[in-house]
Formats: structure tokens, C-alpha cells, sequence
């Protein structure tokens, strides 16, 4: 029999109730003081009518970012079973995501379903087509910053930080030292297509970029939390490859992005982190595509209305 391993939770609303516990859990769960930081609270109308009979009451709390602010609660000590009854129990408005509490220690949280809806101040990192590359208002990224901005202009920033031609690889080696200064509560990686490329190179000009996606991705996890950021990853983009060619010693194919996307989608899925895809608003579609691979300034605006409905 496989024993059940322990878990942190942390919780700041009606998971702390007596009621609720004993009806989800079947007893009263140990717990301890805790809080996290850079966060506030926000009401959240429930219609889930066994959510609101357990909880006796029909507007729960979510987090939203926000810089100096800070929410208490407490850790709750779980099981195996608890964790999946507490899972249940949560409307689909909540995300299970990892946090980096005040005290230093990472636990589970509750988080808005939507990743930038509780958003402040977001960090971009990726490659061309998050830079903005063939559209002179500077692609999706410019379009989500006007946005977001626009909604709060005296706390909300975006930083595009996108350097054309990185890897995951190189976003790995990149962001480390970018963050600090700009204190965000969430990295949007910008997978782009360069990890599927296969080098015409030989010996080869980087390693297959697929056999390296799961770590790449780990290390960002634990460089946005380490900066108490809430990790989110797009991409990839649909690729046209009758037009895509040879291009900068590299060899786009459609096989190739499709299977990067699936590796992405995948780790994300298993390790409880926020996965934007980005294949749809382009698919088919290739006259939204420069070169095949880089939007034109239409094609960024597909991807902006795009990542506008699923993220906010």
C-alpha cells in the first residue's frame, strides 16, 4: 500500500472554517499560522449550490497581486485524501498553484482560474514573436501591455524582456537577473518556436531543444517563485512549413512544433502550472504569417484577442 504524503496548503478563507473541514476531511486538520506576501483578497460570487451548503455562504475570497500588500491565514497539514477532498470542493474559478509564503517556505494555494486577472506587474520573457518581430506596434506583448495598463494605470507594468532567437534554454540563463529590479508577480514565458528547430549544423549548433523542455521549464518555476511570481507559459505558435524554409541555419516543421507544444502542455499539466495555448488563432491561417513562422501585424492581434480571453 503506498502511504500518502504529506502536504502544505495554504488558505486564507472558508478552508479554515470548522464546518467546512470536519464536511470535507472528516475531522478538524492541523494547521499553522502562516501568510503570503504581495497579495490582497478580492470577492468571489459562488453559484456551485453544494459548494455554498458546505461553506454556508455564497461569496467565497480569491487573491490578487498586489505590491506591499499582504494576506494571513494558515497552512493547513494534509493528506493525500485531503488534498484531492479540498480539490473537489473548490470551484473552477480556482487553480491549485504553488506560493512562496512570507516565511520562505512553498506551499499549495487557491489561485484565480484566469493567470493575469489577478496580475499587477508581469515579466515577459521569449523570442521574436514575443518581442514584436514584422509588427511595427510591437505584437501581442504591446497589445496586452496597453491593456493591462490601461485598467490600473498607477500599479500595473509590463516588461517585455523577448530577445529574438532565444530557446527556453537561453530564457533560463537570461531571467535570473532580470527580475529583481522589476519585482513582478508573474512570468509569461513565451515558448516560441526556436526549441522545435532542428539544426542543419553538423556537428549540431544546439542540443534538441525537446530533450531539454522539462528542465527548462522546472528551472523557470523556481526562478519566478523564488521572486514570489506565479509562472504562466504560452506557446508555441502555429507554423506554416511550405514557407517556412532554412532559415538562420535552423529547420522549422510543423511535426516538430506540434510535438513541442504537446511537451509543454504536458509538464505543465503534471507539475500544476498555468498553460496558455496558442496554436488556435493562427492554425490554418497563413496569411497571418509573414514567413511562415512570425505573425503579421494581424496575426499578433489574433494572438492578442486570443490570450486576452483565455488569461483574463
Amino acid at each position: 500500500m503506498t502511504e500518502s504524503r504529506p502536504h502544505t496548503l495554504f488558505s486564507f478563507g472558508t478552508l479554515l472554517d470548522e464546518r467546512v473541514q470536519t464536511a470535507l476531511f472528516g475531522r478538524l486538520v492541523p494547521s499553522s499560522a502562516a501568510s503570503l506576501a504581495g497579495h490582497t483578497t478580492r470577492p468571489l460570487p459562488i453559484t456551485d449550490q453544494s459548494v455554498i451548503a458546505t461553506s454556508g455562504i455564497d461569496v467565497h475570497l480569491t487573491l490578487e497581486r498586489k505590491l506591499g500588500a499582504t494576506v494571513d491565514g494558515a497552512v493547513l497539514h494534509l493528506t493525500d485524501e485531503d488534498l484531492a477532498a479540498a480539490d473537489a470542493y473548490e470551484v473552477d474559478d480556482y487553480v491549485r498553484r504553488r506560493v512562496l509564503l512570507s516565511s520562505g517556505e512553498s506551499a499549495w494555494a487557491y489561485l484565480d482560474a484566469k493567470p493575469l486577472r489577478p496580475a499587477a506587474r508581469v515579466v515577459i520573457v521569449g523570442d521574436s514573436i514575443a518581442y514584436g518581430r514584422c509588427d511595427p506596434q510591437g505584437g501581442w506583448a504591446a497589445r496586452l501591455a496597453a491593456g493591462h495598463i490601461a485598467e490600473n494605470e498607477a500599479e500595473h507594468r509590463v516588461f517585455n524582456l523577448a530577445i529574438p532567437g532565444s530557446t527556453l534554454i537561453d530564457v533560463c540563463e537570461q531571467t535570473p537577473s532580470l527580475l529583481a529590479a522589476r519585482r513582478p508577480d508573474t512570468l509569461l514565458v513565451a515558448a516560441g518556436i526556436n526549441d522545435s528547430a532542428l539544426p542543419l549544423a553538423a556537428p549540431p549548433a544546439r542540443p534538441d531543444g525537446l530533450a531539454h523542455i522539462a528542465d527548462s521549464l522546472a528551472s523557470l518555476a523556481h526562478t519566478a517563485r523564488s521572486h514570489n511570481a506565479r509562472l504562466v507559459v504560452m506557446g508555441p505558435t502555429w507554423v506554416d512549413e511550405t514557407r517556412t524554409r532554412d532559415y538562420e541555419g535552423l529547420r522549422f516543421t510543423r511535426d516538430r512544433a506540434e510535438a513541442l507544444r504537446e511537451s509543454i502542455r504536458t509538464w505543465c499539466a503534471q507539475n500544476h502550472v498555468d498553460h496558455l495555448d496558442m496554436w488556435e488563432p493562427l492554425r490554418g491561417k497563413a496569411e497571418l504569417l509573414v514567413d511562415g513562422l512570425h505573425p503579421t501585424p494581424e496575426g499578433h492581434e489574433a494572438l492578442a484577442r486570443h490570450l486576452d480571453a483565455v488569461s483574463r
